[in-house]
């Protein structure tokens, strides 16, 4: 459990993030933040999700609870932030984390026109994670400018609205002037403000409103996540466009990949990240392995993330397992599908952990609270290998189930969730 100095809140809660707006992040004073210190505030959903749990051990576990003052644990790591209720990728999303407890916070890396590290899922989601589209000349410069679905006369659906937009599309000025928002797109939209009004139902618009959505760079993320005292795990998302890329504007590609990679490394470095308090992802194994032959002390704790869909992609990586700790892999974060299988109306864990575990390696996993209701009996992608538990329960406290079988019988070090106070919550009362 990640233990920092305690100190008295200087910004009250969450419900108080809305002041934080008037701070730019190209000029945010980080060490304000401090006031952000070990104790978390779980809030009421946790609670929500354990009145639901079937009666049993565990919910008499977590009912008797023997704290009432939770701190924050590196078992809970921010996804993207608090991406279920806050703008992923912002400043808000990732204080809303620390107020949470996250012990870990994520900041996925990609790079602007101008070969600068910004923190961004994708590449290619500025469409669907800001407002560009709403800014006509930055909107005139994406890879694919917005376009409105088109009707018939009688008011049928012709063609989809579409954008697509990317970081490389834009340079760090421009990207400074955009602000975040919930993830989605409205396909109907036959204006640009129409489009942005995509949020999933299981969501919220309350803290993206133009008070909030502060973008960052990583070296930004890097400096906040220091101030609040947690650790950083910078994910290397993979380019959208051919590398070398041309960051100068000259013609002449001058920015290689293993500039890229190597460029996360640096900006760790600057910022004063310890080895041991940063855990650098990736998809792409060639990111991994030029992390073990470049950077190796950062590589001792690199996360190899697992790129599988489906049960049959799962089975190379699973006989790959063997391999790994000789190559100097010690961390591999499959989906939490992955890690589970069904037997009867139990969770129980999968070959792929039970192999993981069998060869020493390390497990996290992704992503908790990111697959809606639960109670309807099916989790899709996140909940795959248990639809069949889901529809027996019929409720939302199975996510605590699953959490319990990741964390007491797979093992593994920490999962992503984006609500991290239900991460939070579970891993003060387990004592973990």
């Amino acid at each position: 459990m990640l233990r920092v100095r305690s100190v008295k809140p200087l910004l009250g809660g969450l419900m108080g993030l809305g002041a934080l707006a008037a701070v730019p992040s190209i000029a945010a004073d980080y060490d304000a933040y401090r006031g952000i210190n070990s104790i978390a505030q779980v809030g009421p959903r946790p609670y929500f999700l354990l009145d639901q749990l079937v009666d049993g051990e565990l919910k008499d576990k977590l009912s008797a609870c023997p704290t009432d003052v939770f701190r924050k644990t590196k078992f809970s790591i921010g996804h993207r932030g608090a991406g279920l209720q806050f703008p992923e990728h912002t400043l808000e999303s990732y204080l809303a984390a620390a107020r949470q407890g996250a012990g870990i916070i994520e900041c996925d890396v990609t790079f602007t026109k101008d070969g600068e590290l910004v923190c961004r899922h994708s590449q290619c989601d500025l469409h669907t994670t800001t407002d560009i589209v709403t800014h006509p000349t930055l909107n005139a410069q994406c890879e694919q400018p917005f376009q409105p679905a088109t009707y018939d006369a009688d008011g049928n659906k012709l063609t989809d609205a579409t954008a697509r937009c990317c970081t490389s599309d834009i340079t760090l000025a421009e990207f400074r002037t955009l602000k975040g928002k919930m993830d989605g797109a409205n396909a109907d939209a036959t204006t640009a403000q129409e489009y942005l009004q995509g949020t999933p139902g299981f969501r919220t618009d309350l803290y993206a409103g133009p008070g909030s959505g502060t973008l960052m760079t990583h070296a930004e993320s890097v400096e906040l996540f220091k101030t609040l005292g947690v650790g950083v795990t910078p994910e290397l998302k993979a380019p959208s466009v051919t590398m070398p890329f041309d960051t100068n504007g000259d013609g002449a590609p001058d920015f290689t990949h293993d500039d890229y990679r190597q460029k996360l490394i640096d900006e760790l470095r600057a910022g004063g990240i310890r080895p041991r308090d940063a855990w650098v992802q990736s998809f792409e194994r060639d990111d991994i392995d030029y992390w073990v032959a470049n950077a190796p002390d950062f590589a001792a704790q690199a996360v190899y993330l697992i790129a599988a869909d489906t049960p049959a992609q799962l089975e190379s990586f699973l006989a790959e397992l063997p391999t790994y700790k000789a190559a100097g892999i010690n961390y591999v974060a499959p989906a939490t599908w992955a890690l589970v299988d069904a037997s009867g109306t139990d969770i129980v864990p999968s070959d792929y952990a039970t192999t993981a575990k069998a060869e020493r390696l390390k497990i996290i996993t992704w992503t908790l609270e990111r697959s809606g209701i639960l109670a309807d009996g099916d989790g899709e992608y996140y909940y795959q290998s248990i639809n069949d538990v889901l529809a027996d329960r019929q409720n939302e406290g199975v996510a605590l189930e699953l959490l319990d079988v990741l964390a007491r019988d797979v093992g593994i070090e920490g999962i992503f969730s984006d609500w991290p106070a239900t991460v939070t919550f579970y891993a003060n009362c387990m004592g973990l």
